[in-house]
């Protein structure tokens, strides 16, 4: 859901997605836990010997037992088969990925997993749809209060899950409308902002993607109001959503809705095409 990302942190992707056990939602985490420590006892595994199988350190193992830490979906993967779980520790693959997100973004990230188009206005931050790794650990990395090593590095890994939506078949339509300051503001690094510029490029060479610039000289701008996602579903139904300062709301309302359409319809005007905005960022990167 696009300005999923902005408000919430610097690096962009419906706010924060920090790693760690979230705190507001512990039940599926120590379920998830428990589980795989009783399926590890009854297999007869400690946790050294159980981690050198599925490729990860007992102490990550211990994590996730404990709730402390949420697994990637590869471990889950991994872990149903060696420990002759029968399906059991997949069943709660969904919930444990839908865990990774803080509570504001869950239902978006759900939404967005299975929308058929959606339609992304990004004012502050390049969307965590388009973000590299380097550019989400940046913006993790100024979050405030600091999270942690471990939370840094969970939060990249579930912004980049994020960008499945571009393996999805039938494709989705995407659109995304890119503020020039987001393209210029150097998050991380001018090394950064390169290799960030160019992941846009190749993502918006995709014949299901359309990227546009707003750039700095357009005296007219119907949405300064801040940033903001429509969302199509399977279902024929349009939802906004938005987010400020880790605070977001789903919108389902039709004049809320219609009114965010036309907002985006007109940004959509008012900005470049999207073959002049592939050449704008082009240009920008012969500049860093």
């Amino acid at each position: 859901m696009a300005q999923d990302d902005e408000a919430g942190s610097a690096g962009g992707g419906a706010g924060p997605e920090p790693g760690g056990r979230p705190e507001d939602e512990p039940g599926v985490m120590v379920a998830f836990g428990r589980q795989l420590k009783l399926l590890r006892l009854r297999a007869g595994l400690d946790r050294t010997e159980f981690g050198n199988r599925v490729g990860y350190a007992a102490q990550s193992v211990a994590s996730f037992e404990q709730g402390r830490r949420i697994p990637q979906p590869g471990f889950i993967d991994q872990a149903d088969p060696v420990l002759d779980a029968g399906g059991l520790l997949l069943a709660l693959k969904e919930e444990v990925a839908r865990a990774q997100y803080p509570a504001f973004f869950r239902d978006a990230a759900r939404l967005e997993a299975k929308a058929v188009a959606l339609c992304v206005y990004a004012l502050y931050a390049v969307p965590g749809l388009l973000q590299t790794a380097d550019y989400a650990r940046a913006g993790f990395r100024m979050e405030r209060p600091l999270l942690d090593d471990e939370a840094v590095e969970q939060g990249v890994s579930a912004r980049l899950a994020r960008q499945e939506v571009y393996d999805r078949r039938p494709a989705p339509l995407l659109s995304f409308i890119l503020d020039e300051g987001v393209l210029r503001r150097p998050i991380g690094g001018r090394a950064v902002l390169r290799a960030q510029l160019e992941q846009i490029i190749r993502i918006g060479e995709k014949r299901n993607v359309e990227i546009q610039v707003m750039p700095f000289d357009r005296e007219d701008h119907a949405a300064l109001g801040g940033p903001f996602t429509l969302i199509d579903t399977v279902q024929g139904q349009r939802i906004a959503y938005a987010e400020v300062q880790g605070e977001s709301r789903l919108y389902t309302g039709r004049t809320m809705v219609r009114d965010l359409e036309a907002r985006y319809g007109i940004i959509r005007s008012q900005a470049l095409t999207p073959r002049e905005s592939l050449e704008f960022i082009r240009k920008l990167l012969g500049e860093l």
